[in-house]
Protein backbone atom coordinates (compact mmCIF):
# COMPACT_ATOMS: atom_id res chain seq x y z
CA UNK A 1 0.00 0.00 0.00
CA UNK A 2 1.63 3.49 -1.10
CA UNK A 3 1.82 6.21 1.20
CA UNK A 4 -0.80 9.25 0.25
CA UNK A 5 1.12 12.03 -1.48
CA UNK A 6 2.29 14.56 0.94
CA UNK A 7 3.47 18.22 1.19
CA UNK A 8 6.58 18.67 2.23
CA UNK A 9 6.15 22.06 3.71
CA UNK A 10 2.70 23.87 4.49
CA UNK A 11 2.19 27.17 2.72
CA UNK A 12 3.77 30.09 4.30
CA UNK A 13 3.46 34.18 3.80
CA UNK A 14 6.13 36.36 2.47
CA UNK A 15 6.60 39.80 1.09
CA UNK A 16 2.99 41.48 2.91
CA UNK A 17 1.90 44.62 0.04
CA UNK A 18 -1.09 46.82 1.45
CA UNK A 19 -2.95 45.00 -1.19
CA UNK A 20 -1.20 41.71 -2.24
CA UNK A 21 0.62 38.60 -0.34
CA UNK A 22 2.87 36.05 -1.80
CA UNK A 23 2.19 32.11 -0.47
CA UNK A 24 4.79 29.95 -0.96
CA UNK A 25 5.22 25.89 -0.09
CA UNK A 26 7.39 23.44 -1.34
CA UNK A 27 7.13 19.59 -2.19
CA UNK A 28 9.08 16.70 -3.79
CA UNK A 29 7.83 16.58 -6.88
CA UNK A 30 7.31 18.43 -10.00
CA UNK A 31 3.55 18.48 -10.98
CA UNK A 32 1.19 20.50 -11.89
CA UNK A 33 -2.22 22.63 -11.24
CA UNK A 34 -0.32 24.41 -8.02
CA UNK A 35 -2.49 26.96 -6.78
CA UNK A 36 -4.48 28.80 -3.80
CA UNK A 37 -7.51 29.10 -3.34
CA UNK A 38 -8.96 32.10 -1.44
CA UNK A 39 -11.73 33.94 0.41
CA UNK A 40 -14.95 32.92 1.12
CA UNK A 41 -15.81 29.56 0.39
CA UNK A 42 -12.06 29.25 -1.00
CA UNK A 43 -13.62 30.49 -4.57
CA UNK A 44 -11.12 32.79 -5.85
CA UNK A 45 -8.04 31.06 -7.15
CA UNK A 46 -4.62 32.09 -7.80
CA UNK A 47 -2.17 29.99 -10.02
CA UNK A 48 1.31 29.45 -8.60
CA UNK A 49 4.77 29.55 -10.47
CA UNK A 50 7.04 26.76 -9.84
CA UNK A 51 11.04 26.69 -9.74
CA UNK A 52 13.35 23.97 -8.63
CA UNK A 53 16.07 24.17 -6.08
CA UNK A 54 19.16 24.15 -7.63
CA UNK A 55 22.06 23.73 -4.60
CA UNK A 56 19.61 21.47 -2.33
CA UNK A 57 21.15 18.22 -1.59
CA UNK A 58 21.93 15.67 0.85
CA UNK A 59 24.90 14.14 1.96
CA UNK A 60 26.34 11.43 4.67
CA UNK A 61 25.75 13.84 7.62
CA UNK A 62 22.55 14.43 6.69
CA UNK A 63 19.66 13.03 9.18
CA UNK A 64 17.13 11.85 6.81
CA UNK A 65 14.76 9.49 6.27
CA UNK A 66 16.44 6.39 6.83
CA UNK A 67 19.75 7.77 7.64
CA UNK A 68 20.15 7.76 11.23
CA UNK A 69 23.83 7.66 11.50
CA UNK A 70 26.78 9.01 9.03
CA UNK A 71 26.96 7.19 5.72
CA UNK A 72 23.84 4.59 5.76
CA UNK A 73 22.79 5.99 2.83
CA UNK A 74 24.47 8.74 1.32
CA UNK A 75 28.24 8.75 0.66
CA UNK A 76 28.93 11.98 -0.54
CA UNK A 77 26.71 14.94 -1.79
CA UNK A 78 23.81 13.96 -4.07
CA UNK A 79 21.00 16.44 -5.12
CA UNK A 80 17.69 15.96 -3.75
CA UNK A 81 14.47 17.55 -5.90
CA UNK A 82 12.21 19.69 -4.57
CA UNK A 83 10.34 21.84 -6.04
CA UNK A 84 9.02 25.77 -4.63
CA UNK A 85 5.51 27.10 -5.71
CA UNK A 86 5.24 30.64 -5.17
CA UNK A 87 1.50 32.54 -5.99
CA UNK A 88 1.20 35.88 -5.45
CA UNK A 89 -2.38 37.14 -3.83
CA UNK A 90 -4.02 40.44 -5.08
CA UNK A 91 -6.67 42.54 -4.33
CA UNK A 92 -6.82 42.03 -0.59
CA UNK A 93 -8.23 45.08 1.79
CA UNK A 94 -5.92 46.69 4.38
CA UNK A 95 -6.14 44.92 7.55
CA UNK A 96 -8.66 42.12 6.38
CA UNK A 97 -7.34 38.56 7.52
CA UNK A 98 -8.66 36.13 4.65
CA UNK A 99 -8.70 32.47 4.24
CA UNK A 100 -6.82 30.40 2.10
CA UNK A 101 -5.58 26.74 1.09
CA UNK A 102 -2.96 25.40 -1.17
CA UNK A 103 -3.25 22.43 -3.75
CA UNK A 104 -0.81 20.89 -5.85
CA UNK A 105 -1.32 18.00 -8.06
CA UNK A 106 1.22 14.76 -8.35
CA UNK A 107 2.25 13.92 -12.15
CA UNK A 108 -0.03 10.33 -11.49
CA UNK A 109 -2.75 12.66 -11.18
CA UNK A 110 -3.56 12.59 -7.58
CA UNK A 111 -3.96 15.90 -5.57
CA UNK A 112 -3.06 17.36 -1.90
CA UNK A 113 -4.13 20.19 -0.26
CA UNK A 114 -3.23 21.82 3.01
CA UNK A 115 -5.56 22.72 6.13
CA UNK A 116 -7.07 26.05 5.93
CA UNK A 117 -5.29 29.04 7.29
CA UNK A 118 -5.67 32.88 7.09
CA UNK A 119 -3.59 35.97 5.69
CA UNK A 120 -3.69 39.54 5.83
CA UNK A 121 -1.99 42.34 3.79
CA UNK A 122 0.41 44.50 5.39
CA UNK A 123 -0.69 46.35 8.26
CA UNK A 124 -1.43 49.91 8.24
CA UNK A 125 0.00 52.22 10.64
CA UNK A 126 -1.69 52.38 14.34
CA UNK A 127 -3.11 49.07 14.01
CA UNK A 128 -1.21 46.78 17.22
CA UNK A 129 0.56 43.88 16.15
CA UNK A 130 2.27 41.34 18.11
CA UNK A 131 6.08 40.60 16.66
CA UNK A 132 7.79 37.75 17.38
CA UNK A 133 11.98 37.51 17.73
CA UNK A 134 13.70 34.68 17.38
CA UNK A 135 17.06 33.72 16.15
CA UNK A 136 19.64 30.59 16.12
CA UNK A 137 17.19 27.74 15.53
CA UNK A 138 20.01 25.86 13.36
CA UNK A 139 17.63 22.40 14.18
CA UNK A 140 19.11 22.87 18.06
CA UNK A 141 17.07 20.79 20.79
CA UNK A 142 14.66 23.44 22.14
CA UNK A 143 13.61 24.92 19.04
CA UNK A 144 10.37 23.15 18.88
CA UNK A 145 9.93 23.23 22.25
CA UNK A 146 10.28 27.22 21.69
CA UNK A 147 7.76 28.03 19.11
CA UNK A 148 5.44 25.40 20.99
CA UNK A 149 5.13 27.68 23.75
CA UNK A 150 5.19 31.15 21.52
CA UNK A 151 1.62 29.50 20.43
CA UNK A 152 0.17 28.79 23.59
CA UNK A 153 1.32 31.97 25.22
CA UNK A 154 0.79 34.53 22.88
CA UNK A 155 -1.71 32.95 20.42
CA UNK A 156 -1.45 34.16 16.45
CA UNK A 157 1.58 36.69 16.40
CA UNK A 158 1.36 39.54 13.40
CA UNK A 159 4.65 38.82 11.99
CA UNK A 160 8.25 36.89 12.82
CA UNK A 161 11.72 38.63 12.66
CA UNK A 162 14.52 36.58 12.61
CA UNK A 163 17.90 37.46 13.04
CA UNK A 164 19.59 34.72 10.97
CA UNK A 165 21.07 31.32 11.48
CA UNK A 166 18.03 29.85 9.97
CA UNK A 167 19.53 26.18 9.84
CA UNK A 168 23.40 24.96 10.16
CA UNK A 169 24.09 24.00 6.50
CA UNK A 170 21.99 26.02 3.99
CA UNK A 171 22.46 23.56 1.14
CA UNK A 172 21.50 20.56 3.34
CA UNK A 173 17.94 19.79 2.38
CA UNK A 174 16.46 17.86 5.28
CA UNK A 175 17.63 20.85 7.63
CA UNK A 176 15.05 23.07 5.91
CA UNK A 177 12.54 20.33 5.57
CA UNK A 178 12.67 16.53 7.21
CA UNK A 179 15.74 16.36 9.55
CA UNK A 180 14.23 12.83 10.69
CA UNK A 181 14.99 13.83 14.05
CA UNK A 182 11.97 15.76 14.14
CA UNK A 183 13.16 19.68 14.46
CA UNK A 184 13.67 20.90 10.70
CA UNK A 185 13.14 24.78 10.20
CA UNK A 186 9.81 24.63 8.11
CA UNK A 187 8.24 22.03 10.49
CA UNK A 188 9.23 23.88 13.62
CA UNK A 189 7.49 27.15 12.37
CA UNK A 190 4.52 25.40 11.16
CA UNK A 191 3.56 23.32 14.14
CA UNK A 192 4.63 19.96 12.42
CA UNK A 193 7.87 18.93 14.52
CA UNK A 194 7.74 15.77 16.23
CA UNK A 195 10.85 16.96 18.44
CA UNK A 196 11.48 14.23 21.41
CA UNK A 197 12.93 15.79 24.56
CA UNK A 198 13.80 13.75 27.67
CA UNK A 199 13.52 15.07 31.26
CA UNK A 200 14.21 12.75 34.35
CA UNK A 201 13.23 10.02 32.02
CA UNK A 202 10.24 11.30 30.73
CA UNK A 203 9.72 11.97 27.07
CA UNK A 204 8.11 14.70 26.15
CA UNK A 205 7.90 15.59 22.27
CA UNK A 206 7.33 19.30 21.18
CA UNK A 207 5.12 19.82 17.84
CA UNK A 208 6.58 23.69 17.41
CA UNK A 209 3.93 26.48 16.37
CA UNK A 210 1.23 27.16 13.76
CA UNK A 211 3.19 30.57 12.93
CA UNK A 212 4.21 31.75 9.37
CA UNK A 213 1.21 30.19 7.84
CA UNK A 214 -0.58 32.84 8.84
CA UNK A 215 2.32 35.65 9.92
CA UNK A 216 5.05 36.83 7.11
CA UNK A 217 8.51 35.98 7.94
CA UNK A 218 11.04 39.00 7.82
CA UNK A 219 14.84 37.37 7.58
CA UNK A 220 18.43 38.48 7.68
CA UNK A 221 21.76 36.45 6.86
CA UNK A 222 23.83 34.76 9.61
CA UNK A 223 27.08 32.91 9.05
CA UNK A 224 24.69 30.03 8.68
CA UNK A 225 22.93 31.38 5.69
CA UNK A 226 26.57 31.08 3.50
CA UNK A 227 27.73 28.38 1.43
CA UNK A 228 31.64 28.08 0.81
CA UNK A 229 33.40 26.08 -2.21
CA UNK A 230 31.50 23.88 -4.35
CA UNK A 231 32.29 20.05 -4.75
CA UNK A 232 33.82 19.17 -1.80
CA UNK A 233 33.81 16.00 -0.20
CA UNK A 234 31.35 16.87 2.32
CA UNK A 235 28.44 20.15 2.39
CA UNK A 236 30.22 20.37 5.69
CA UNK A 237 33.26 20.61 4.25
CA UNK A 238 31.91 22.67 1.94
CA UNK A 239 30.41 25.14 4.11
CA UNK A 240 33.82 25.46 6.38
CA UNK A 241 35.64 26.18 3.16
CA UNK A 242 34.42 29.88 2.64
CA UNK A 243 37.41 32.39 1.31
CA UNK A 244 37.10 36.04 0.81
CA UNK A 245 36.43 36.88 -2.70
CA UNK A 246 39.83 38.92 -3.46
CA UNK A 247 41.64 35.57 -2.61
CA UNK A 248 39.49 33.06 -4.71
CA UNK A 249 39.69 35.70 -7.53
CA UNK A 250 43.65 35.29 -7.31
CA UNK A 251 43.59 31.75 -7.21
CA UNK A 252 40.50 30.67 -9.48
CA UNK A 253 39.83 33.65 -11.74
CA UNK A 254 36.23 35.19 -12.29
CA UNK A 255 35.05 32.66 -14.22
CA UNK A 256 34.59 30.36 -10.79
CA UNK A 257 34.85 33.22 -8.17
CA UNK A 258 31.27 31.97 -6.27
CA UNK A 259 31.80 28.07 -6.50
CA UNK A 260 35.72 29.09 -4.79
CA UNK A 261 34.44 31.98 -2.44
CA UNK A 262 31.26 31.57 -0.55
CA UNK A 263 27.33 32.13 -1.86
CA UNK A 264 23.65 32.89 -0.25
CA UNK A 265 21.87 30.94 -3.31
CA UNK A 266 19.65 28.73 -1.08
CA UNK A 267 18.93 31.27 1.47
CA UNK A 268 17.63 33.68 -1.35
CA UNK A 269 16.02 30.80 -3.51
CA UNK A 270 13.88 29.98 -0.25
CA UNK A 271 12.55 33.14 0.70
CA UNK A 272 11.02 35.76 -1.39
CA UNK A 273 12.07 39.37 0.73
CA UNK A 274 12.13 43.03 0.16
CA UNK A 275 14.59 43.94 -1.80
CA UNK A 276 16.84 47.37 -2.40
CA UNK A 277 18.52 48.30 -5.24
CA UNK A 278 21.81 47.77 -3.73
CA UNK A 279 21.54 44.91 -1.87
CA UNK A 280 18.67 43.02 -3.50
CA UNK A 281 17.50 40.18 -0.56
CA UNK A 282 20.49 40.22 1.25
CA UNK A 283 19.80 44.14 3.17
CA UNK A 284 16.80 46.17 2.53
CA UNK A 285 14.11 48.21 4.66
CA UNK A 286 10.29 47.74 4.96
CA UNK A 287 7.49 49.27 6.57
CA UNK A 288 5.22 47.17 8.53
CA UNK A 289 2.22 48.69 10.35
CA UNK A 290 3.81 51.42 13.04
CA UNK A 291 7.30 50.01 12.13
CA UNK A 292 10.13 50.76 9.67
CA UNK A 293 12.53 47.51 10.03
CA UNK A 294 15.78 47.86 8.58
CA UNK A 295 17.52 44.71 7.42
CA UNK A 296 21.73 44.64 7.25
CA UNK A 297 23.63 42.12 6.27
CA UNK A 298 26.69 42.05 8.71
CA UNK A 299 27.78 38.97 9.55
CA UNK A 300 31.55 36.82 9.02
CA UNK A 301 32.91 33.78 8.83
CA UNK A 302 32.98 31.91 12.51
CA UNK A 303 36.06 30.41 12.81
CA UNK A 304 37.15 28.39 16.02
CA UNK A 305 39.04 30.19 19.17
CA UNK A 306 41.16 27.35 19.59
CA UNK A 307 44.76 28.04 19.37
CA UNK A 308 45.71 24.31 18.50
CA UNK A 309 48.42 23.53 15.83
CA UNK A 310 45.51 21.72 14.22
CA UNK A 311 42.59 24.46 14.35
CA UNK A 312 42.10 26.50 11.49
CA UNK A 313 40.96 29.20 13.62
CA UNK A 314 40.14 32.42 13.88
CA UNK A 315 43.41 33.39 15.01
CA UNK A 316 46.13 31.40 13.09
CA UNK A 317 46.28 28.55 10.25
CA UNK A 318 46.44 24.96 10.46
CA UNK A 319 50.25 24.55 10.45
CA UNK A 320 49.69 21.30 7.98
CA UNK A 321 48.09 24.33 5.75
CA UNK A 322 51.22 26.83 5.90
CA UNK A 323 52.58 25.75 2.81
CA UNK A 324 49.14 25.44 0.66
CA UNK A 325 47.53 28.92 0.90
CA UNK A 326 44.50 27.58 -0.72
CA UNK A 327 43.84 25.41 2.41
CA UNK A 328 44.11 28.55 4.46
CA UNK A 329 40.83 29.82 5.84
CA UNK A 330 42.03 33.51 5.95
CA UNK A 331 40.61 34.03 9.35
CA UNK A 332 36.60 35.64 10.68
CA UNK A 333 36.69 37.48 6.98
CA UNK A 334 33.50 39.43 6.52
CA UNK A 335 30.97 38.41 3.96
CA UNK A 336 29.70 42.00 3.03
CA UNK A 337 31.52 45.23 3.79
CA UNK A 338 29.90 47.75 5.87
CA UNK A 339 32.15 50.18 7.00
CA UNK A 340 31.93 53.36 6.21
CA UNK A 341 32.03 54.52 2.61
CA UNK A 342 31.02 50.78 1.91
CA UNK A 343 27.89 50.42 -0.50
CA UNK A 344 25.68 48.84 2.18
CA UNK A 345 26.73 51.77 4.52
CA UNK A 346 25.97 54.61 1.95
CA UNK A 347 22.69 52.68 1.13
CA UNK A 348 22.06 52.32 5.02
CA UNK A 349 22.85 56.32 5.84
CA UNK A 350 20.18 56.73 2.96
CA UNK A 351 17.84 54.93 4.78
CA UNK A 352 17.90 56.55 7.74
CA UNK A 353 17.60 59.76 5.82
CA UNK A 354 14.07 58.82 3.49
CA UNK A 355 10.78 59.70 5.00
CA UNK A 356 9.75 56.17 5.48
CA UNK A 357 12.07 55.55 8.30
CA UNK A 358 11.99 59.29 9.88
CA UNK A 359 8.32 59.33 10.18
CA UNK A 360 7.43 55.47 11.37
CA UNK A 361 6.52 55.77 15.45
CA UNK A 362 9.07 52.84 15.61
CA UNK A 363 12.57 52.37 14.26
CA UNK A 364 14.48 49.06 14.64
CA UNK A 365 17.47 47.64 13.06
CA UNK A 366 17.86 44.13 12.46
CA UNK A 367 21.40 42.52 12.01
CA UNK A 368 22.95 38.89 12.78
CA UNK A 369 26.57 39.75 14.64
CA UNK A 370 26.10 41.37 17.76
CA UNK A 371 27.61 44.94 19.08
CA UNK A 372 27.24 44.07 22.35
CA UNK A 373 27.00 40.94 24.37
CA UNK A 374 28.42 39.08 26.83
CA UNK A 375 28.55 35.78 23.98
CA UNK A 376 31.42 34.50 22.55
CA UNK A 377 31.58 35.53 19.36
CA UNK A 378 31.95 39.37 20.17
CA UNK A 379 35.84 38.45 20.40
CA UNK A 380 37.21 39.19 18.26
CA UNK A 381 36.13 43.00 16.75
CA UNK A 382 34.37 43.00 13.77
CA UNK A 383 37.03 44.27 11.41
CA UNK A 384 38.90 42.36 8.52
CA UNK A 385 41.42 40.21 9.66
CA UNK A 386 44.81 41.48 9.47
CA UNK A 387 47.35 38.94 8.06
CA UNK A 388 50.54 38.37 10.34
CA UNK A 389 52.96 36.07 8.04
CA UNK A 390 56.12 34.58 10.15
CA UNK A 391 58.98 33.52 8.21
CA UNK A 392 62.44 31.58 9.06
CA UNK A 393 65.81 33.11 7.40
CA UNK A 394 65.18 30.82 4.73
CA UNK A 395 61.68 32.61 4.29
CA UNK A 396 59.99 29.26 4.98
CA UNK A 397 56.45 30.05 6.50
CA UNK A 398 56.71 29.30 10.27
CA UNK A 399 52.93 30.52 11.16
CA UNK A 400 50.15 32.62 9.80
CA UNK A 401 48.20 34.72 12.44
CA UNK A 402 45.73 36.91 12.49
CA UNK A 403 44.64 40.36 14.41
CA UNK A 404 41.71 42.05 14.65
CA UNK A 405 42.57 46.34 15.75
CA UNK A 406 39.42 46.42 18.31
CA UNK A 407 39.74 50.64 17.20
CA UNK A 408 38.69 49.31 13.74
CA UNK A 409 35.10 47.07 14.56
CA UNK A 410 33.12 48.71 11.69
CA UNK A 411 29.71 47.84 14.06
CA UNK A 412 31.22 50.06 16.93
CA UNK A 413 33.00 52.76 15.23
CA UNK A 414 30.86 53.23 11.87
CA UNK A 415 27.19 52.24 11.80
CA UNK A 416 25.93 52.34 15.53
CA UNK A 417 26.75 55.40 16.01
CA UNK A 418 24.72 56.35 12.47
CA UNK A 419 21.92 54.85 14.10
CA UNK A 420 22.02 56.56 16.80
CA UNK A 421 21.97 59.70 15.95
CA UNK A 422 18.90 58.69 13.17
CA UNK A 423 16.89 57.69 16.64
CA UNK A 424 16.60 54.17 16.14
CA UNK A 425 15.04 52.62 18.94
CA UNK A 426 15.87 48.78 18.96
CA UNK A 427 18.74 46.49 17.45
CA UNK A 428 18.26 43.63 17.29
CA UNK A 429 20.35 40.39 16.53
CA UNK A 430 21.57 36.92 17.77
CA UNK A 431 24.99 34.74 17.11
CA UNK A 432 25.85 34.47 20.58
CA UNK A 433 22.86 31.59 21.22
CA UNK A 434 21.86 33.59 24.45
CA UNK A 435 19.81 36.16 26.27
CA UNK A 436 21.01 39.60 27.04
CA UNK A 437 20.09 43.01 26.64
CA UNK A 438 22.15 46.36 26.55
CA UNK A 439 20.98 50.56 27.10
CA UNK A 440 23.31 53.07 25.90
CA UNK A 441 22.99 56.24 27.48
CA UNK A 442 20.88 58.26 24.77
CA UNK A 443 18.71 55.21 25.55
CA UNK A 444 18.77 52.66 22.15
CA UNK A 445 17.89 49.44 23.23
CA UNK A 446 20.46 46.35 22.28
CA UNK A 447 18.71 43.01 22.30
CA UNK A 448 19.99 39.77 21.95
CA UNK A 449 17.21 36.82 22.07
CA UNK A 450 18.63 33.43 20.95
CA UNK A 451 18.58 31.34 23.45
CA UNK A 452 16.75 28.38 21.57
CA UNK A 453 19.03 25.46 21.51
CA UNK A 454 22.39 25.02 22.55
CA UNK A 455 24.13 27.82 24.56
CA UNK A 456 27.56 28.60 24.39
CA UNK A 457 27.68 30.39 27.71
CA UNK A 458 27.91 33.49 28.58
CA UNK A 459 31.47 35.39 29.55
CA UNK A 460 30.63 36.43 33.14
CA UNK A 461 32.23 35.51 36.13
CA UNK A 462 34.54 32.55 35.82
CA UNK A 463 33.53 31.87 32.17
CA UNK A 464 36.28 33.81 29.98
CA UNK A 465 36.80 33.50 26.07
CA UNK A 466 39.09 31.75 24.85
CA UNK A 467 41.45 34.30 23.90
CA UNK A 468 45.22 34.32 22.54
CA UNK A 469 47.75 35.52 24.91
CA UNK A 470 50.93 37.71 23.84
CA UNK A 471 48.86 38.75 20.59
CA UNK A 472 49.43 42.68 19.48
CA UNK A 473 45.43 43.32 20.36
CA UNK A 474 44.28 42.92 23.76
CA UNK A 475 40.88 39.94 23.67
CA UNK A 476 38.50 40.25 26.13
CA UNK A 477 37.92 37.19 28.37
CA UNK A 478 35.25 38.96 30.41
CA UNK A 479 32.04 40.60 29.50
CA UNK A 480 30.84 42.89 26.65
CA UNK A 481 33.55 44.69 25.37
CA UNK A 482 32.62 47.33 23.60
CA UNK A 483 31.41 49.37 26.97
CA UNK A 484 28.02 48.52 27.99
CA UNK A 485 26.93 46.79 31.05
CA UNK A 486 23.97 44.53 30.25
CA UNK A 487 20.88 45.27 31.90
CA UNK A 488 19.74 42.82 34.51
CA UNK A 489 15.98 41.64 33.48
CA UNK A 490 13.51 43.72 35.23
CA UNK A 491 10.59 41.10 36.46
CA UNK A 492 12.31 37.80 37.46
CA UNK A 493 15.62 37.64 36.69
CA UNK A 494 17.45 33.89 37.28
CA UNK A 495 19.61 33.96 39.66
CA UNK A 496 23.39 33.00 39.91
CA UNK A 497 24.88 30.88 42.21
CA UNK A 498 25.78 33.38 44.93
CA UNK A 499 22.39 34.12 44.60
CA UNK A 500 22.27 37.38 42.64
CA UNK A 501 20.63 38.39 40.06
CA UNK A 502 22.07 37.50 36.04
CA UNK A 503 21.68 39.60 33.28
CA UNK A 504 21.74 36.92 31.24
CA UNK A 505 20.33 33.56 30.17
CA UNK A 506 22.37 30.98 28.74
CA UNK A 507 21.08 27.79 28.98
CA UNK A 508 20.79 24.62 27.54
CA UNK A 509 17.70 23.75 29.53
CA UNK A 510 15.81 27.15 29.47
CA UNK A 511 14.59 28.63 26.26
CA UNK A 512 14.00 32.44 25.60
CA UNK A 513 11.26 34.18 22.83
CA UNK A 514 10.70 37.80 23.06
CA UNK A 515 7.43 39.66 21.58
CA UNK A 516 7.09 43.29 20.81
CA UNK A 517 3.89 44.73 20.68
CA UNK A 518 3.33 47.79 18.74
CA UNK A 519 0.34 48.64 20.52
CA UNK A 520 2.08 49.54 23.71
CA UNK A 521 5.81 49.33 22.72
CA UNK A 522 6.94 46.84 25.05
CA UNK A 523 9.08 44.23 24.02
CA UNK A 524 8.57 41.21 26.77
CA UNK A 525 10.90 37.97 26.68
CA UNK A 526 9.30 34.98 28.73
CA UNK A 527 11.20 32.08 29.46
CA UNK A 528 10.25 28.35 29.82
CA UNK A 529 12.19 25.46 31.42
CA UNK A 530 12.49 22.67 29.28
CA UNK A 531 13.21 20.35 32.44
CA UNK A 532 10.11 20.79 33.86
CA UNK A 533 7.26 20.54 31.01
CA UNK A 534 4.59 20.84 32.78
CA UNK A 535 6.02 24.13 34.16
CA UNK A 536 4.54 27.40 33.38
CA UNK A 537 6.00 30.16 30.69
CA UNK A 538 7.59 33.13 32.72
CA UNK A 539 8.18 36.83 31.11
CA UNK A 540 10.61 37.92 33.34
CA UNK A 541 11.71 41.04 31.47
CA UNK A 542 10.27 43.99 29.68
CA UNK A 543 11.08 47.12 28.51
CA UNK A 544 9.40 50.17 26.61
CA UNK A 545 10.75 51.91 23.26
CA UNK A 546 10.54 54.97 23.59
Amino acid sequence: MTSPPQLLTDPFVQLPTDTSVQVVWFTEFAGYGHVVTVGENLAQTAIATTTQLKRIREDQHSRVKNQTEDGQVYQHPVSRDIWRHEAQITGLTLDTRVSYRITSVREDGESVSSKVFTFAPKPSPGKPLKVLLTSDHQIKPMVAANLQKVVETIGRVDAVWFAGDLVNIPDRASEWFDDNRGGAFFPCLQGRANYEMNSNGVNTTYTGGEIIQHAPMFTCIGNHEIMGRYGRESINDEFDATIPRAVALKLYGEEFLKDNSFNSDTYEEIFTLPQSQEGGKTYYAVSFGDVRLVVLYATNMWRTPNLDAQARGRYREREKDLDTPENWGYGQHIYEPIAKGSTQYNWLAQELNSPEFQQAKYKVVMLHHPPHTLGGNIVPAYTEPVQITERDADGNIKAVRYEYPKDADYLIRDVVPLLETAGVQLVFYGHSHLWNRFRSQLGMQFLETSNVGNSYGAAWDDNKREVPVGYKESYAELGNPNGLEPVVPTIVPLLGEDGKPMPYIASNDITVFSIFDTGTGRISSYRFDTRKPDSEVIKFDEFELK
